[in-house]
């Protein structure tokens, strides 16, 4: 019943912020026009007719001045928002205050209140994913991998069961590398994660490292050509995904021949040498389509921390796919 009496009340005032405005306007024209006509007619000699005109025009802008202070309270309130710290109980303390004034200015603060009550709950539900996804995802990937050490310590497998376990390896490293990019994508801001000064060609080494367990195995060559060093002030875990997600798409797109990961000043790329194009509705089709993804998650990064991704194609159809980072730092002795 209160709720119904609150909306009604809210439908009665709404647009009465208009009304007021123009209820003021419009006497102060009635006096104008009262005044005029007074002195053209001498029932009022001129200098009390203009005395009467600036003083409806000053009542007039005192109504519409104490009319605007709900908006200009609301307007400072917002000026000083905090995305990160909302001030809830001011937007309700204004909100209580707009009830009883005028409706359009209570609309406006109950739709502000509503809005950023959900943004506040989307901010913790992104604190609490972050968080627990951290831990939970990470946990289970620890163990299969202490498990998996302690197999290949088995000295009676068989030759499947290493091939097994191999392929257990590989997977969890693809997805170790999947966990750590989907958490520093689900981030809204960059908080978290530690910016330092490191050198990108260590970093690199140990992706290309990490890649090369995934084509143990296959006619794939991965090396990685430094003709440049450098160093970037940067979070190393988001570059390390980064171009290990390049570098995942590049060996889901390649079959045989030889990838190639350059270190140039000021820039990354990877290059996968040409193949045939796969015939749609095959096995190969699928995969290149579904392992487009890793590439759909390097552009997102790219995106998020403005370090530009280009993809071209070479003559002979190798597909280049290269990131600029605007700020390298030299490499000091």
């Amino acid at each position: 019943m209160e709720g119904r009496t609150s909306q009604g009340a809210g439908r009665g005032w709404r647009g009465s912020f208009r009304a007021r405005i123009a209820i003021v306007f419009g006497l102060q024209m009635l006096v104008v026009v009262i005044a005029s006509l007074m002195a053209a007619y001498n029932v009022a000699p001129l200098g009390a007719a203009l005395a009467i005109m600036l003083c409806s025009g000053a009542l007039a802008w005192l109504a519409v001045s104490r009319a605007w202070l709900p908006i200009a309270a609301l307007a400072r309130l917002l000026n000083g928002w905090d995305p990160d710290h909302p001030d809830m109980e001011g937007l309700a303390a204004e909100e209580g205050k707009g009830k009883g004034k005028d409706g359009d200015v209570a609309s406006l603060v109950r739709g502000l209140h509503g809005l950023a009550s959900r943004i506040e709950g989307f901010g913790e539900r992104e604190r609490n994913f972050t968080r627990d996804a951290s831990h939970e995802l990470r946990s289970p990937l620890t163990v299969i991998k202490m498990s998996s050490d302690m197999l290949a310590d088995e000295t009676d497998l068989s030759e499947f069961g290493h091939r097994s376990l191999e392929r257990i390896r590989r997977s969890t490293r693809e997805l170790e590398s999947l966990v750590e990019a989907f958490l520093i994508l689900s981030r809204e801001s960059d908080q978290g994660l530690a910016e330092e000064d490191f050198i990108v060609n260590k970093v690199l080494r140990q992706e290309v490292d990490y890649a090369r367990e995934l084509i143990a195995g296959r006619p794939v060559e991965l090396i990685l050509d430094e003709p440049a060093a450098f160093a970037l002030h940067a979070s190393p875990r988001v570059f390390a995904v980064l171009c290990g997600q390049l570098i995942r798409h590049a060996l889901q797109q390649t079959d045989q021949g030889t990838i190639v990961v350059t270190v140039m000043p000021g820039s990354v790329s990877v290059i996968n040498p040409a193949v045939d194009a796969p015939e749609p509705g095959t096995r190969r089709h699928a995969a290149v389509d579904r392992h487009g993804f890793d590439l759909a998650i390097a552009r997102r990064l790219s995106d998020r921390f403005q370090w530009p991704l280009e993809l071209r194609a070479l003559p002979g159809a190798s597909r280049v796919a290269s990131v600029r980072f605007p700020n390298p730092q030299p490499i000091e002795a």
